[in-house]
């Protein structure tokens, strides 16, 4: 790195920081400006803050080695959640702007009653805001702590390249990463939300400004020779864009699955699982961005901004690469690294340093968005519900920035300790498998409660402890050890069946709640019937069919749109140009029917204040 790379180095931080500063005295005002920005946030911003808070470090590793072992179709792995993404803008992206609720954490007691509700949120809340978010701040700064490292390989603090730590070996490139996130940290507890996402607006134009134009220079190099080189060099099968269904050619970088596997993925995972940024419904940091829109439209459209650019425009330029470094560096032992030797290798000075500034942007909007996200549980639903509810506004807002900076350095620990917690952290996913159907039916069918959420939580998660020990004493349950997603459809199926009898053996919701929830939400489909009946003054949504031919059309848009521009670049310019044609004429629909359906938004508003005028 030159003196010119170091200048855009300092030139981002500088910028970040200054967005911070901007919106300090903003943040303070009180715990909606800090965690919603005061509810005001129109769809280009919140949208394009969803996309680069998943804009992660790791992403572009993690598809560098997962091109390197199963082509491009090897994607599918995560590409499949765009079916459950597009659910989630037509059917829940205006009832989480209409539930006023602060935090999807804070719901669980606005939809249920009892005390099991309130266990449930307290726990929900510490779950979330605090072990599953410091493992994801840790999972992203071991990629982080990856980059410096292959960057930086003699990169060495006070004249040593490690350190110990809590008895723990920490290298150079870690303590530069914790150095990363407690300044993440201050900019975080000092911006709020709104300094949160205007910074995530930058860091992602510059984040993908940088891999575009790592995508094209790598592709001039006379090693690679554009995409005919990459073409003539890799094995076709490398570039097949979707799985092969059954067997694969022997040694072919193919994703091959069998048709029980293909089912899972395509029709069971996408609403069965919980997993961080897709999950049923919505939820986590997505859930907060739809409920800081200014309104309910707003809240559908970056939603479905986000769904469009994180399946269909991002991945690409990433993938180039991953397929650039397949030819350039055939035997390298960690695939994933691929990625940043190809930044090393072929950067100019200056555009070393811009990528490198847009590694620090991905890296810095995600902790960003984890910190303020998570700590909106930790103050919002355990101090706010449980320690200090009677505070003010002042209070909260300080221990907001305590409790920031106080998980940014707890993140920092259990990094030390990943190695340890990686495992765990593969079974925390595949232990939610069943819970997203409860997170899907509790907008839609009065009868479920806290008891039928409380259930689908842990029933999945007993049944992986019990695979797991059954495993140890060489017990073998047909369809319950089987390897992901194969073990969906029994940890999936008793999950339902759990959840299911929990709600009918248990009392429904008082009718308080319910019909409070009812008022402010007014779901529609024939699930709130009986709720319905008590209140004939309000007006449901209506034309469920009508959202059910979006969301197939939606879905259709994101992969024509993905097949298209993967198609395009790739050379295959007819498939390419029939692809872009079906996404055009299916955004061309939906924007048609978006229209029509906001206009009835303002007919219904518009009655609605008549009416409480008279």
């Amino acid at each position: 790195m030159t003196s010119f790379d170091w200048f855009f180095v300092a030139a981002y931080l500088i910028l970040s920081f200054g967005i911070a500063l901007y919106f300090y005295q903003r943040a303070g005002e009180d715990t909606s400006e800090f965690f919603l920005s005061g509810r005001a946030m129109p769809w280009w911003l919140a949208g394009t803050s969803m996309v680069a808070t998943t804009f992660a470090v790791d992403t572009p590793l993690l598809v560098t080695e997962i091109v390197a072992q199963n082509g491009i179709a090897g994607n599918w792995l995560w590409w499949n959640a765009a079916i459950g993404g597009m659910l989630t803008v037509f059917f829940f992206a205006r009832l989480w702007r209409r539930s006023g609720v602060m935090t999807d954490v804070e719901f669980v007691e606005f939809r249920y009653s009892g005390r099991v509700a309130a266990w449930l949120r307290g726990l929900k809340a510490l779950f979330f805001g605090l072990l599953l978010n410091i493992l994801i701040i840790g999972w992203v700064s071991l990629a982080m702590e990856t980059v410096i490292d292959r960057l930086f390989p003699d990169l060495t603090l006070f004249g040593q390249a490690a350190f110990s730590v809590l008895g723990r070996e920490m290298s150079a490139a870690l303590v530069v990463t914790g150095g990363l996130i407690l300044l993440v940290s201050v900019y975080a507890l000092l911006s709020g939300l709104w300094g949160v996402m205007v910074t995530d607006l930058f860091q992602f134009v510059v984040a993908m400004g940088g891999t575009i134009a790592l995508a094209v220079l790598v592709l001039d190099m006379p090693e690679i020779g554009g995409v005919a080189g990459l073409r003539e060099q890799l094995p076709d099968e490398t570039f097949n864009l979707l799985p092969t269904i059954g067997g694969a050619a022997e040694g072919a970088a193919t994703f091959s699955l069998s048709a029980l596997a293909f089912a899972a993925y395509a029709g069971v995972q996408w609403w069965a699982s919980w997993y961080p940024g897709a999950e049923p419904g919505g939820g986590g940091y997505i859930a907060q961005r739809m409920m800081s829109a200014k309104d309910e439209p707003n809240a559908l459209f970056a939603t479905l901004w986000y769904t469009i650019a994180h399946f269909c425009l991002r991945p690409w330029p990433w993938i180039i690469v991953a397929l650039a470094a397949l030819v350039l560096y055939p035997d390298l032992d960690e695939p994933r690294a691929g990625f940043v030797l190809v930044m090393k290798d072929v950067l100019p000075p200056g555009l070393l340093g811009l990528l490198f500034a847009s590694f620090l942007a991905a890296f810095m909007s995600t902790v960003s968005t984890q910190l303020n996200w998570g700590v909106s549980y930790l103050v919002n639903d355990f101090w706010g519900r449980f320690v200090r509810p009677d505070a003010d506004e002042a209070h909260y807002v300080r221990v907001s920035r305590v409790l920031t900076f106080g998980v940014a350095l707890l993140s920092l620990v259990v990094t030390l300790f990943l190695d340890t917690i990686a495992e765990a952290w593969g079974l925390l996913l595949s232990a939610s498998a069943g819970l997203g159907l409860v997170l899907i039916l509790r907008w839609y069918w009065w009868r479920v409660n806290a008891w039928s959420e409380m259930a689908a939580t842990l029933a999945p998660i007993g049944l992986t402890v019990a695979a797991l020990v059954l495993n140890v004493f060489g017990v073998q349950v047909p369809g319950l050890q089987a390897d992901f997603p194969l073990n969906l459809y029994s940890v999936v199926g008793f999950t339902t069946v759990v959840w299911l009898a929990a709600t009918f053996l248990t009392r429904p919701t008082d009718a308080e709640t319910l019909d409070a929830f009812y008022r402010t939400v007014h779901p529609g489909g024939p699930g709130w019937t009986p709720v319905a009946e008590r209140h004939p003054d309000v007006t449901p949504d209506s034309g469920l069919g009508r959202l059910a031919l979006d969301w197939l059309v939606g879905v259709v848009l994101v992969y024509s749109t993905l097949f298209g521009t993967g198609y395009l670049i790739l050379g295959w310019t007819l498939w390419g140009a029939g692809c872009i044609a079906v996404a055009l004429t299916a955004a061309a629909y939906l924007w048609r029917d978006l229209q029509r359906d906001e206009i009835s938004l303002i007919e219904m508003k518009e009655e609605k204040d008549a009416t409480e005028e008279r």
